[in-house]
Order: C-alpha cells, then structure tokens, then sequence
C-alpha cells in the first residue's frame, strides 16, 4: 500500500520556499490597527471608551517584544489614545500621518525599509492601507462595531510577494 503524504506538508513546504526569496531586510512589515472602542459623545473626535482603553493596553502587551522601528497614528485622540500605551512602553514617539494618501504608505515604507511600522488608523483607512500594500482588494472597510482586528502585511521589494495575516484580540 502506498503512503500519502499529508497536504499540510505541501502548504509548509510552499511557505518555506516562498520565504527564501527575500532576505530578511528586505521585508517590511506593517502592524495595522483600528483605534480601539470611543465614547460616543457626537463630536468627530472622541477619546476611548474604558474598554477601548483596555484594548490598546492588550495591544501594548502583545507588542511588547516586537522590533518596532516606528509608530504612526492619525490626528485624532481615538488612534492617539490606541498608540499611546505600546509608545510608552517601548519609550518611542506616535508620527502623525494622513489617512488614504497613498504617498504618505509609500514614505513609511521607504523609511523605514526591512523594518516593523504600527499604523493605528480607522474603520475605512486600515483596510484601505492594507489594500494598497497588497497590491490588490482584499478588505473592505470594517463596520462601525468592529474593534480588535489586526492585520499584519509583509512587503517585500515588490509588492508582488506581499501577504497579510488577520489576528484578533
């Protein structure tokens, strides 16, 4: 009787070989994020919530052995408060960016090349960003209720390569 080799060694097998074309340095990684749960107080910009507050200090927690070369938020106080504990606690300063400019994610990436970036941003413009450094549509813009979802795109020299993980916390 002839054995079958299980499918799950082919999938390994694959990543294992796509992961040997580029160097190390050459890879860079986005960590995106929603700020976290706001108040819902009817102004455009609201603080977290006590639980949105608890969600950025999990992130904080999760992040706290990861290689960070750079933290970017947008302006306003939700993506701020979302960045602050991670910030502190590796004692690195929140840039601001603008949202849905596709020359601002070009800049990240040049500058900060073979490394690691948190972009906290919105509900439209994280999966926005991660379309962009897919190089194709994957996400959709989240819903409003939606909080904790993390993806993770690595991006090689080309964006040909490029591939996202999609974690929730």
């Amino acid at each position: 009787m002839k054995k079958k080799t299980a499918p799950w060694l082919f999938v390994i097998a694959f990543l294992v070989m796509a992961g040997c074309e580029e160097k190390p340095g050459d890879v860079t990684t986005f960590i995106l994020v929603r700020h976290a749960e706001k108040v819902n107080d009817g102004t455009e910009d609201p603080d977290l919530t006590s639980e949105g507050a608890s969600r950025a200090m999990r992130l904080a927690f999760m992040l706290r052995d990861t290689p960070l070369q750079a933290i970017y938020s947008t302006g306003f106080r939700r993506t701020q408060e979302t960045a602050k504990p991670i910030a502190d606690m590796k004692n690195m300063e929140v840039h601001r960016y603008e949202a849905n400019k596709p020359e601002e994610i070009s800049r990240m990436l040049q500058q900060h090349k073979g490394g690691i970036v948190l972009v906290t941003g919105h509900s439209n413009n994280i999966p926005w960003t991660a379309n962009l450094l897919l190089g194709r549509e994957m996400f959709k813009d989240y819903p409003e209720s939606q909080y904790g979802t993390i993806l993770i795109v690595s991006v090689g020299k080309t964006n040909d390569g490029s591939t996202v993980v999609r974690l929730n916390y």
